[in-house]
């Protein structure tokens, strides 16, 4: 049972990734099964849904991924502007040195398979779960609920946007301006 388990983890991962890069058309079952190290028909042994469960799968073991890093940037920062400031300098690095090829782990799929239900519900779920880390870390910073919902909302949507343009960019500056304008909104909040 543990091979069995491993193969399949290894499989979301390397598919979490391939997904993340090339975007869900483009990427090909072969390719899937033989970056996972699996063997030829394992893929629906898996993942009986095919390469859509695959996909959702891997969607969510993304968004887990990236909710895990936002939480522990926002944890072990001294305040909300400096807070912010490490979400984007850590996205910034992701994408600098991935060759402007990772950003969102999950945007990609999103705009390319988002006309699937289990894919859009995964791509949902995951934007939710970084809503909510970043909602609760601006709540507990003493901003009320409803006002860090909305915060949250905002950062989101402006960092997800300074991604797409610094991965199409080639250019960090849209992040960075992006980053300079959210850290001067949270230390207005926050005062």
């Amino acid at each position: 049972m543990t091979r069995r388990t491993d193969t399949r983890n290894r499989m979301v991962a390397s598919a979490a990734e391939l997904f993340h890069t090339q975007g869900y058309h483009a990427t090909g079952l072969n390719q899937l099964v033989s970056a996972g190290g699996a063997p030829k028909g394992s893929l629906y042994f898996h993942f009986p849904g095919g390469k859509e469960q695959l996909a959702a799968e891997a969607v969510a073991f993304s968004s887990g991924n990236m909710a895990a890093l936002l939480r522990s940037t926002l944890d072990a920062a001294s305040d909300g502007p400096t807070a912010i400031g490490r979400v984007i300098d850590a996205l910034g690095r992701n994408l600098a040195d991935s060759g402007y090829r990772s950003g969102c782990p999950i945007a990609t799929v999103a705009l390319d398979a988002g006309d699937s239900e289990p894919i859009r519900q995964a791509c949902t779920d995951g934007y939710a779960s970084w809503h909510a880390v970043i909602t609760e870390y601006l709540t507990g910073q003493g901003i009320a609920a409803g006002k860090a919902a909305t915060l949250a909302t905002i950062a989101l949507s402006a960092i997800e946007g300074a991604l797409l343009l610094a991965k199409t960019q080639h250019d960090l500056a849209p992040l960075h301006a992006v980053g300079e304008h959210l850290r001067a909104t949270f230390e207005r909040e926050l005062s």
